[in-house]
């Protein structure tokens, strides 16, 4: 049986870690916090659970997830964020690949929590996530918002069954300044990477993306919550596209 490090990246989590670690203490043999100086109770409550705790200041999502895993005592790594929990069904599934960890890497679907109601369409479900993997074999890899756990060529990837329980937002509000935060994040990422927006693509990609979610991937059947979900979707990517004319326009106009 391989013993698993779980690892997870914090600040300012003291409502959510405490749940959080408490669904990893029967599938990880390790738990490994690093923190970016959080200000509330973060520190105490991962001390008092017996987690190891590095401080140390954030070098973007990436770099802070690859720090953690490097950090950890063993190769086989389990990264979740503050505020996911292992499900009882994911945890026997965990448990089960312990014993026999045949593949490089293992994802599983991610079920989304908002506003204390589960979303099991409008394009968050299922959400595949690869997060337990031999770190010999990869290491996160990506862009802002994006970042996601890259394997080297030729490595095994199997999907396991049960749910990472995400509590994603509390509020609507939440939802709503995370997608102004992102997407201008998302608009220098895409702006990095050589895309170009137009007017024509501010229109055309947000509608898309609704149609898509609210009809297409069944956001409707999710009642109120999917509808809110399926609409501030399209409007972060909205913002991203507008956010990305006005970038052009001040380069344009330093040419």
């Amino acid at each position: 049986m391989v013993k698993i490090a779980a690892v997870i990246i914090t600040l300012n989590e003291e409502d959510k870690i405490g749940r959080c670690i408490d669904s990893l203490s029967c599938v990880a043999d390790e738990i490994v916090v690093v923190d970016s100086f959080s200000t509330d109770s973060t520190k105490k409550i991962c001390e008092s659970k017996g987690v190891r705790f590095i401080e140390r200041s954030f070098e973007g999502y990436v770099n802070q997830k690859n720090i953690a895993a490097e950090a950890a005592a063993f190769d086989y790594i389990l990264s979740i964020d503050a505020d996911e929990v292992l499900s009882e069904s994911l945890i026997h599934e965990i448990l089960k690949v312990k014993s026999n960890f045949k593949a490089d890497g293992y994802e599983f679907n991610r079920l989304n929590n908002y506003c204390g109601t589960w979303i099991n369409h409008s394009g968050w479900y299922p959400d595949r996530k690869l997060r337990l993997y031999n770190r010999t074999k990869g290491k996160w890899g990506g862009v802002t918002i994006h970042e996601k756990i890259e394997m080297q060529p030729g490595t095994t990837i199997e999907h396991i069954k049960g749910d990472l329980l995400h509590y994603s937002y509390s509020t609507i509000g939440e939802h709503v300044a995370q997608a102004n935060k992102f997407s201008g994040l998302g608009a220098e990422s895409a702006l990095s990477k050589g895309r170009k927006a137009t007017i024509l693509s501010a229109v055309v990609n947000p509608f898309w993306r609704f149609l898509r979610n609210y009809f297409f991937k069944l956001g409707f059947l999710d009642g109120y919550y999917g509808f809110v979900v399926c609409i501030i979707q399209s409007h972060e990517n909205f913002l991203k596209y507008i956010k990305m004319l006005e970038l052009q326009k001040k380069e344009k106009s330093k040419s």
